[in-house]
């Protein structure tokens, strides 16, 4: 009986240690992450400070999200083109746009409405609008 056990618990460990060594051959999923890292009042305007990782398996020469900006009561106050340059695979960066003339607290969300361009190898292309993903680190929320 004891021997049996044995037995099992050797083939159920044994297939968890296949299935593991499987999934780690996977092909890791394609992803532009856009995070919404920080909110600041400076000045009249509420500045709002992005953390991008291009986990895309290519460098993008250069991204333009058509973003569209929401007040708390979920009135669009505002569209706005936010430039976040070009974009190294594998390297993070750090980018700032400006609302000018808006506190942080009156806006509730920031849409990425969609890609307003996208150039990468010198060429456009849809990577940047399918590989989006966007999240929030603040009570603001960001959307795409």
């Amino acid at each position: 009986m004891l021997f049996r056990r044995i037995i099992v618990a050797a083939i159920f460990f044994g297939s968890l240690a296949s299935a593991a060594f499987a999934q780690s051959g996977d092909k890791p999923e394609a992803r532009l992450l856009v995070e919404l890292n920080s909110v600041e009042d400076v000045a009249g305007s509420c500045k709002l400070t992005f953390l991008v990782k291009n986990e895309t398996g290519q460098s993008i020469d250069g991204v333009v999200f058509e973003t569209v900006i929401i007040d708390a009561e979920g009135s669009v106050l505002n569209f706005s083109l936010f430039n976040f340059r070009d974009l190294p695979a594998g390297r993070p960066r750090v980018r700032r746009f400006n609302l000018q003339n808006r506190t942080c607290d009156s806006v509730g969300q920031a849409i990425i409405n969609g890609t307003s361009s996208c150039v990468v190898g010198g060429s456009e292309s849809d990577i940047c609008g399918k590989t989006l993903t966007p999240s929030s680190r603040v009570e603001m929320e960001l959307l795409g």
